[in-house]
């Protein structure tokens, strides 16, 4: 009796010592995981100009329950803190972004039209004017903003360190975070360049949970632009469009309806 009293005593403080230590180590993931996520966002806005190149999958969800994704390829140039250019290519749509720091021009090359307005300020206005203006979701675009770290940890409810992982061939740190709707993945390159190498954004709100994927390839800093790389040129018989109808330089087919954006 008395050896079962002692094996009994000896569980309970092994089961005790887990549950102690579970918490522990879940917030020690936490943490290293949002200390990564600060590197990098001290990174990314520490660079004045930055060229890359990127491929994107975005997930939809038919009314027959059928997931589809579709595929897109583009290229951006950044000069802070108020010239941008980006150029995006897919199945359904070309389209390229001028934002001189005065006025943003949108132009499909796929439709000959393009749809302009002004905007003086920032990139990061740009991306809250396109998106609160004129309903552009720019998934993973907080990647670029000024000060990233503060609008990719707002609403976190839990932060993981999954471990190391590769991405084209460059060793990366995993990292994993959920929200209120959404589960989104980062992974970061290792070494004194901490690149944001992919993105995943899971939505949780939507059947089937559909997803988001950015991967950044090629990665370039301390470029020089042209003078004339953020002057949007007229094209000859472009149609002028409102710059509500942004609808249509999306980079899904007209009806698909999108998910997996943060």
């Amino acid at each position: 009796m008395k050896a079962k009293v002692v094996l009994f005593t000896m569980l309970v403080s092994v089961l005790v010592a887990s549950l102690t230590v579970a918490p522990a180590r879940a917030e020690q993931q936490g943490s290293d995981a949002k200390s990564i996520l600060k590197a990098m966002s001290d990174y990314v806005s520490s660079q004045k100009t930055i060229e890359l190149t990127f491929d994107s999958d975005i997930e939809v969800i038919t009314p027959q329950l059928e997931k589809i994704q579709f595929t897109n390829s583009g290229e951006a140039l950044l000069r802070r803190p108020d010239k941008l250019r980006a150029h995006r290519v897919g199945g359904y749509a070309d389209v390229t972004l001028f934002f001189d720091g005065k006025t943003v021009s949108i132009y499909g090359k796929h439709i000959n039209g393009y749809a302009q307005f002004d905007a003086p300020g920032s990139i990061d206005q740009l991306i809250h004017a396109l998106r609160q203006g004129h309903g552009v979701a720019l998934p993973g675009a907080d990647l670029l903003l000024s000060n990233s770290y503060d609008t990719l940890v707002a609403g976190i409810q839990e932060a993981k360190y999954i471990g190391s992982g590769v991405i084209d061939g460059k060793e990366c740190e995993h990292l994993a975070f959920r929200n209120f709707d959404t589960d989104w993945q980062l992974w970061v390159e290792t070494g004194k360049s901490p690149i944001p190498r992919k993105m995943v954004i899971t939505s949780k709100t939507l059947n089937c949970a559909p997803q988001y994927t950015l991967r950044i390839k090629r990665w370039k800093t301390g470029i020089v632009p042209s003078q004339n790389a953020f002057t949007f040129t007229l094209p000859k018989g472009a149609t002028l469009l409102d710059p509500n109808a942004l609808i249509e330089l999306d980079e899904l087919p007209p009806g698909a309806s999108e998910g997996g954006t943060k």
